[in-house]
């Protein structure tokens, strides 16, 4: 297998060599989808996993990242970014087939070696990870870079939604009919994911590299550069906070649906299909806008509707019809799909907006690192809080007593998992507080953009008006709390503004 760069690239060479990308993408994908989600959520329950273990699965790849570290050390060393990222590739994806064959071999298989084996898969795919987005960014031409990936990742969500479906109806099948060899579907999923990594790895061996040249300035001198700029350590600081709130709650969704709600797997792949498509649907009225009025402003717009899907959640599960809590389980799924749309696009474009221009990829990588330790640290601790809240409940009805009627109406009913979701709404709506220091280029006012999206309702765009009153909602409440944390303040404004009032000369109009 020859895995040099080359100093030229002929044109056929390199249209080759995007269909080779290409064939390594919808394997990767078809590895992905067997051993991701809730297919990954259901087999370690099956194996007995508590909530801490399912904390612990959601963490490990971004609780890796940090050894992408070693991807930039081997490209310095090697500049050999294919041969880095191939045989990566290679180790990353041979654990999977390893988990596959663990019931085969012990009658008494736990999630301890799985999460032993995952580590491994998810470790030497951080490392390939930053070698093959270099790869690429000097493979496909510039001037195609928007339209081929496109191609790829629509290709990809394809296989993704009839992979995905076919898996979820054969699952609750065997679950019905066959329940003594679940678990061996489950081991056949991951010996299949595994053998379609390794074809996918072989393919992309196919695709040749372009000579690249490179920096011999210290890595970590370069990467401290991001955090000496103060606009840079400001989105990074909101980053963070955000990222830790979406987190916190999100990896338990799945649990909470297939424990608490007794969903099978057909339903939520459904659900999450859902999903993808209100988000596929949006992404692009979200890039006419962030081009509009900008990222932050996008920002502003998303998170708080999905801290609005974060609460809703809490009242899943609160009454027992089946169609009842369906229609709003549609509900959330598609509010989360159009919001985490525009936040995904806009943090990663705020971030390249952001960045030096000389050294984007430094700030970029930089970014990822530092989020990538309270990614993983969020799941954790929602393991941990899951557990404690466990033994404890908040019940709110409202009960009527007649002669003839009794009746009683649920309003909140926290245990457990929706306790996770409240305090990661909580903590979402705090993280706002730092979006607001961050400083972008071409901003918006808030004032402005409402007073724009309002206007649109001559129009009949009553979605847009919505929008206007999800961008400035946060900020009321935050000025309710802060009149009920600090009336001294309140009152010397108050105190000031009449003072203004008195001194003002009269109207001789």
């Amino acid at each position: 297998m020859r895995l040099r760069p080359q100093a030229t690239l002929t044109e056929q060479e390199v249209k080759a060599g995007l269909k080779y990308v290409i064939g390594d993408g919808l394997a990767t994908e078809a590895m992905t989808t067997l051993t991701g989600g809730a297919f990954m959520v259901a087999f370690a329950l099956l194996l007995g996993a508590n909530n801490f273990e399912i904390g612990l699965l959601a963490a490990l790849p971004t609780l890796v990242n940090v050894f992408q570290l070693i991807s930039i050390w081997l490209v310095r060393r090697y500049n050999n970014r294919r041969a880095i990222s191939v045989i990566c590739s290679f180790l990353a994806r041979t654990p999977l087939i390893v988990i596959g064959c663990l019931p085969f071999f012990s009658n008494n298989t736990s999630i301890e070696p799985v999460i032993f084996f995952l580590f491994f898969y998810y470790l030497f795919g951080s490392i390939a990870g930053p070698s093959w987005n270099a790869w690429m960014k000097d493979l496909v031409p510039e001037n195609l870079l928007g339209s081929y990936f496109a191609r790829r990742a629509r290709n990809m969500q394809l296989l993704n939604v009839l992979l995905s479906l076919t898996l979820a109806l054969l699952i609750d099948y065997v679950k019905d009919h066959f329940p003594a060899y679940e678990l061996n579907a489950y081991s056949v999923m991951f010996v299949a994911a595994g053998t379609a990594g390794l074809i996918g790895a072989i393919v992309l061996s196919k695709a040749p590299e372009p000579m690249s040249t490179l920096t011999n300035e210290n890595i970590f001198r370069l990467l401290a550069k991001p955090l000496k700029d103060a606009n840079f350590r400001k989105l990074l600081l909101f980053n963070s906070a955000w990222i830790f709130a979406f987190n916190l709650a999100t990896p338990f969704f799945n649990v909470f649906m297939m424990k608490t709600i007794g969903l099978s797997l057909s339903w939520i792949i459904g659900l999450t299909i859902l999903s993808q498509l209100s988000s596929i649907l949006t992404v692009r009225m979200w890039g006419v806008f962030s081009d509009r009025y900008s990222n932050k402003t996008i920002l502003a717009i998303c998170v708080p509707l999905y801290i609005l899907v974060l609460i809703g959640w809490c009242f899943v599960g609160i009454y027992s019809r089946f169609y009842a809590n369906l229609a709003l389980l549609m509900v959330i799924h598609i509010a989360s799909g159009i919001a985490n749309a525009g936040i995904n696009l806009s943090l990663t474009n705020i971030g390249l907006k952001l960045a030096s221009r000389n050294e984007s990829i430094v700030y970029l990588s930089a970014k990822n690192i530092i989020t990538s330790v309270f990614s993983s640290l969020a799941p954790l601790v929602g393991g941990l809080l899951a557990d404690y809240f466990t033994s404890r409940k908040i019940v709110i009805n409202i009960e009527y007593s007649g002669p003839k009627l009794n009746k009683v109406l649920h309003l909140v009913s926290l245990h457990e998992w929706n306790f996770l979701f409240l305090i990661g709404a909580v903590l979402a709506f705090i993280s706002l507080e730092f979006l607001v220091r961050v400083k972008e280029t071409g901003e918006v006012e808030k004032d402005e953009v409402m007073r724009v999206m309002r206007s649109s309702i001559r129009n009949n765009l009553k979605d847009y008006f919505l929008i206007g009153q999800l961008i400035g909602w946060q900020e009321q409440l935050w000025g309710v709390f802060r009149k009920t944390l600090y009336p001294e303040k309140n009152n010397r404004k108050k105190r000031a503004a009449t003072v203004v009032e008195n001194n003002d000369p009269p109207d001789n109009s």
